[in-house]
């Protein structure tokens, strides 16, 4: 017996608010990639071992348009879940959108640290420390529940097969490592004793949690690669989303040993130093092949037609957490290399900012990238 597909019918739009109303329709969450990327900018400028004159200034306008643009987005997206919650659920139960319900949390990190990083000089450092402390503790909520309640909705609801692999797996994953990277921003404006003590350990408590989390999902992912050959050229860029715990774990354990010796006492304090040493230059290592690896890809997906898509903003964050890993470790061991790798990688940041922003900018105009998928 044939079966007939009907097309469920648009509701009408009559005025200008249910046309907006239509445009949020296939906002999904993926447009927070957008508030990482530029974040990551600020973040990672203000902290480079190199500054030049108006860097800073620039960190400043570039951490600006991050809380803008956070705040368009977080009141777009309770649009979307007012008006389009069938939608909404359907991103939730779709294994290729769900995943990115972890860049929400990362947004919100990301755009704290900053505040406390670059925007305490245009708002003053008490009210930095008020915003970061607010979004620092919205952004970990939300992360360590993403965490957990992303993998429970693979397991039990969505249906996937081992060659739909792809890195978009590890975003839930990551968000708790942002928190990690991003906490100590926070410990110096904690009162001294147990509370920094607490704060310290409770960001090496979500070191672990994505760290081992991301060594059990990497392997599915580079596994899928091998036996199924390269993703999808729209999925490309994704391949550097396995950057984001790399460089974000390097970043943790740096940005903790700069703030264990006044927040935990001896023997603790050196070891954590020592630590900072000894995990993240392997992992930089290893986080060095696999861009080798990633930028070949992009290149052969490039020459093949592959054209622009939100993934894109895939190639921004995950660099970025690379650029503040190598920053960290310049400053522990004081080698000149470390230093340069990270204004490399920031040049190579930049650029891919400036790429996606502007076709992302071009796609809001025309109004491609807020129709419906085809």
């Amino acid at each position: 017996m044939a079966t007939t597909l009907v097309r469920p019918r648009t509701p009408r739009t009559t005025g200008t608010a249910p046309r907006a109303h239509q445009a949020l329709r296939h906002l999904g969450p993926n447009w927070y990639a957008c508030v990482m990327g530029t974040a990551v900018v600020a973040n990672a400028g203000a902290t480079l071992p190199y500054q030049v004159p108006g860097q800073r200034v620039a960190c400043q306008i570039v951490w600006a348009l991050s809380a803008v643009a956070l705040a368009v987005l977080l009141a777009a997206r309770a649009g979307h879940w007012v008006h389009h919650r069938d939608q909404a659920r359907a991103h939730l139960l779709d294994p290729a959108v769900a995943p990115f319900y972890g860049c929400l949390s990362m947004a919100l990190l990301a755009v704290g640290g900053a505040t406390l990083i670059v925007g305490k000089d245009l708002i003053g450092t008490g009210a930095a420390v008020a915003a970061d402390a607010v979004l620092f503790t919205a952004g970990t909520a939300i992360g360590l529940v993403t965490a957990v309640a992303v993998p429970y909705l693979m397991v039990v609801r969505h249906t996937v097969e081992p060659s739909q692999a792809t890195p978009v797996w590890l975003l839930p994953l990551v968000a708790p490592m942002v928190s990690a990277a991003l906490g100590p921003l926070l410990i110096p404006h904690l009162p001294q004793g147990q509370p920094r003590e607490a704060m310290l350990l409770a960001c090496y408590a979500m070191f672990g949690v994505s760290l081992f989390a991301t060594l059990l999902m990497l392997p599915l992912v580079l596994g899928r690669l091998i036996v199924s050959g390269p993703l999808p050229l729209a999925l490309t860029p994704a391949l550097f989303l396995v950057l984001g715990p790399l460089g974000q774990s390097t970043t943790a354990v740096n940005q903790l040993a700069d703030m264990a010796p006044g927040a935990i006492g001896a023997p603790y304090a050196g070891a954590l130093g020592a630590l900072a040493v000894v995990y993240g230059v392997p992992v930089t290592g290893f986080a060095l092949l696999w861009l080798a690896l990633a930028g070949a890809m992009l290149v052969r997906a490039a020459r093949a037609g592959m054209g622009f898509t939100m993934t894109w903003w895939a190639l921004t964050f995950p660099v970025g957490t690379c650029v503040t890993g190598a920053a960290g470790l310049a400053r522990h061991t004081g080698l000149t290399a470390f230093a340069w790798l990270a204004a490399a990688l920031f040049l190579t940041l930049l650029t891919a900012w400036l790429l996606a922003a502007v076709h992302t900018l071009r796609g809001l105009f025309s109004g491609r990238l807020l129709a419906a998928p085809r």
